[in-house]
């Protein structure tokens, strides 16, 4: 079994991402399982910029694997 490490003070969602929400700001993640399940990840599209804002369920990442 992997050594899978995840941060402590992250809510996660079904999906294997994570976030940490300090103030109005927030880190965005995808938990070790999952990266390990995509293998390599050769893209990241952020959909987002820096200061929008995002409400749960929104989209605003799409990741590539091969």
């Amino acid at each position: 079994m992997a050594d899978w490490k995840t941060p402590d003070n992250a809510k996660y969602t079904e999906n294997d991402e994570w976030i940490i929400v300090d103030g109005d700001t927030a880190k965005i993640g995808l938990t070790d399982y999952a990266q390990d399940q995509l293998s390599d990840i050769v893209f990241v599209d952020m959909q987002v910029e820096v200061g929008d804002t995002v409400s749960a369920g929104d989209s605003f990442a799409t990741v590539e694997s091969v």
